[in-house]
């Protein structure tokens, strides 16, 4: 008798260990639609970090930036904590690759909705509508229009396409100056040694902000193009597509947006769009 009473309340004490313990570790898989790349604690997230006001990484290991902080708000909203979060860079041309193989559970980089990535992966948002633009030294008033960029020294960095739209699009003389990565051409500009950078504008901004750099530069605002900046998340994933964009919509509703982008694109002066309504894909 006492035997059989031992074992049923032994039974009785594991079923209640597994109901807390399901019942636990239900949240965060919930509102992130099914768990992390990671595992059911930690959420991976995709940003860049080399880009100043977007997505940077930190001499100290520290992430900031526009794109950062959208993404700890939405992680937030989906239940995680600050520690639960885990960064991962992925590059412009790593994007897809890394969603569709579950690298991460969502992708926050200055990541341009458009027809053919959404052949391979959906979007949440938009929640930036940026545009392409250049950037010109603060006291330099000699380019008024895009066709100003004639017989100009324009920037192009390896692996980036604007520069040439402009070329091909705009400025058909525009001398193509091929550098590394931006903050090469922010020096080159900054020493005359080109007369203008093309991007988007965000990002533009975002280096312009830096300290090193505050009152040196000017976006000249020719919005050359639209970029509706996307959250990226695997194909088909309705409920987490659902659930980031009510985040969005929250982010917006309580001004942080606004606060986000003051704090990370202010000092250069960019003049932003107002937020993007969810679905509203300008073109």
């Amino acid at each position: 008798m006492k035997l059989r009473k031992a074992s049923a309340a032994a039974a009785a004490a594991v079923a209640l260990a597994l109901t807390v313990s399901a019942c636990g570790s239900g949240k965060k898989d919930d509102a992130a639609g099914g768990g992390s790349a990671g595992g059911g604690d930690k959420i991976t997230i995709g940003i860049k970090i080399d880009q100043p006001g977007i997505g940077l990484k930190t001499p100290d290991g520290k992430y900031q930036g526009f794109d950062v902080d959208v993404a700890r708000y939405v992680a937030k909203e989906l239940g995680y904590e600050e520690g639960d979060i885990v960064f991962k860079e992925t590059k412009s041309a790593d994007r897809e690759t890394a969603i569709e193989r579950g690298d991460v559970k969502f992708i926050v980089a200055s990541y341009s909705i458009n027809d053919k990535r959404l052949a391979k992966v959906d979007f949440a948002g938009p929640y930036l509508l940026a545009h392409q633009d250049i950037l010109v030294r603060a006291d330099d008033d000699s380019i008024k229009s895009p066709e100003d960029l004639n017989n100009k020294k324009l920037c192009s960095v390896v692996g980036s396409t604007s520069a040439q739209n402009v070329k091909e699009k705009l400025a058909p003389k525009a001398q193509l100056q091929t550098y590394g990565g931006y903050s090469e051409c922010l020096t080159g500009l900054e020493n005359k040694v080109i007369d203008a950078l093309t991007t988007d504008d965000s990002i533009l901004a975002g280096y312009a902000a830096q300290e090193s750099f505050k009152g040196k530069f000017k976006l000249a605002g020719f919005k050359m193009s639209n970029e509706n900046y996307g959250i990226g998340l695997k194909k088909g994933d309705a409920e987490l597509k659902g659930k980031i964009d009510k985040a969005l919509e929250k982010m917006v509703q309580d001004k942080s947006w606004d606060k986000a982008v003051e704090a990370h694109f202010g000092p250069a002066g960019y003049k932003n769009e107002p937020a993007p309504k969810i679905g509203n894909i300008v073109k």
